[in-house]
């Protein structure tokens, strides 16, 4: 079986889209604990300064698991193996929407290089 850039191509691009949506993840974590830590040096009362971390936690976890699925997947698209976890890699890989073009070729890729996973 002859080997193409395909697979090897979406496996790139969805551990770029998966590194990127993690590091949003964690800007968006430092930042509701910057946030509570701001709130809590002003003066504002202890309950009220600890609501900006868990909703923006939140907010960071479903992305933190997205883009570790998306960069496990894409690693599986280099090495050319479990076709599924490579293509749930790519489909990860279209979440945030910044980052969404990238998901969508790398979804293309992984399904038209198919033929190419054992």
């Amino acid at each position: 079986m002859k080997k193409t850039w395909k697979p090897t191509t979406a496996g790139i691009l969805s551990i770029v889209a998966g590194s990127l949506t993690v590091a949003a993840a964690l800007v968006l974590l430092l930042f509701g604990g910057v946030l509570s830590g701001i709130l809590a040096a002003s003066g504002v009362p202890n309950m009220l300064c600890l609501i900006p971390f868990p909703i923006l936690g939140g907010m960071a976890t479903p992305m933190l698991l997205l883009g570790a699925v998306a960069i496990i997947g894409g690693s599986y698209a280099i090495r050319r193996k479990l076709w599924p976890l490579a293509l749930a890699g790519a489909i990860c890989a279209l979440f945030p929407p910044q980052v969404g073009i990238l998901g969508i070729l790398a979804i293309v890729f992984v399904v038209v290089g198919k033929d190419e996973f054992n």
